[in-house]
């Protein structure tokens, strides 16, 4: 049984954490950087743990790994080794590890919520060219060099150890395509894809949600399908398009609503509002694991995890 199965068989939902990179800005670190959150793994790995403590505190089932931006390449383009490179992005996992086994000595009744899972972070490859095309899916290369690109550090994060990975913001459904072509080269491995979306309808590249959710369904290590770092308005919608093909866990984190600009590296707009109520809707349509992305912080989790256990 994967994971999330595990998880469900018990549990109505699996409440996912909320923003890493953003929650470190909030922490004074500087993330106006190619490497993103990943430069902190370098500069400041304890403040990575204790962001993960603190979501867990919140209520979070799920820890999602600072390994968003690691990639080989990228930190070959900083100077870093390849086995330095290697070191840094399992130690992405370790933290998280780390953070979930000393937090969960302290709960007195493991028997009301699920011992959480590490989900080891996979990006895009559009957020290794950092130029914010994993919002747009306009890559230019072909699938085997995505398979390429993804393999070594997908490898890298099984070997650490995670519970599961965390496919995330993919634009396009070639990338996903990618991906399961190398999940299925780690047969014991499980991924949830959560893509991108564009509307209530469409991912980022313009291909309908409900077409990934078709093409994705017949995986059996694809453990859930979903959306992230996407406006929340967009999302009941989009859930209700993934139901329509597919009987797998639909996963939702979007963003708080603001919006990001990829050429100012500045936020944008104000957030959705109540965003614990936003996410009791998601429920409600069919979601079961659901979190938070870029600008949500512990405060949200907690909020959505009282109002989906109550």
């Amino acid at each position: 049984m994967n994971p999330i199965q595990r998880i469900l068989t018990d549990f109505p939902a699996l409440i996912l954490d909320g923003a890493l990179a953003t929650e470190l800005e909030r922490h004074g670190c500087d993330l106006n950087d190619p490497l993103w959150s990943a430069k902190i793994l370098m500069e400041n790995p304890d403040l990575i743990k204790q962001v993960h403590m603190d979501y867990f505190q919140a209520g979070a089932d799920c820890a999602i790994t600072a390994s968003y931006q690691t990639t080989f390449e990228g930190f070959a383009e900083r100077g870093v080794s390849r086995e330095e490179a290697y070191r840094l992005i399992q130690q992405s996992v370790t933290l998280a590890v780390e953070a979930r086994d000393e937090f969960w000595e302290t709960v007195s009744d493991q028997q009301a919520r699920p011992k959480p899972i590490v989900a080891a972070s996979v990006g895009p490859y559009g957020a290794f060219l950092a130029d914010g095309s994993e919002y747009r899916g306009d890559y230019r290369i072909s699938k085997d060099e995505l398979v390429a690109f993804h393999r070594p550090r997908i490898q890298a994060l099984i070997e650490a150890g995670a519970d599961i990975l965390a496919c995330e913001t993919i634009p396009c459904l070639e990338e996903a395509e990618a991906l399961v072509e190398v999940l299925g080269e780690f047969p014991q491995a499980y991924a949830w894809i959560t893509f991108s979306a564009k509307d209530e309808h469409h991912i980022s590249d313009g291909t309908p949600i409900a077409k990934c959710a078709r093409f994705l369904t017949d995986y059996d290590q694809v453990a859930a399908i979903g959306i992230n770092c996407t406006p929340p308005a967009f999302i009941p919608s989009l859930i209700t398009d993934i139901k329509s093909e597919s009987d797998k866990p639909v996963v939702v984190y979007p963003n708080s609503g603001e919006q990001y600009n990829a050429v100012t590296k500045k936020w944008e707009g104000s957030s959705s509002g109540d965003y614990a109520c936003e996410a009791k809707k998601w429920f409600e349509h069919g979601a079961q694991l659901i979190g938070g992305c870029c600008r949500t912080k512990p405060d949200d989790i907690q909020a959505i995890e009282k109002l989906i256990r109550s």
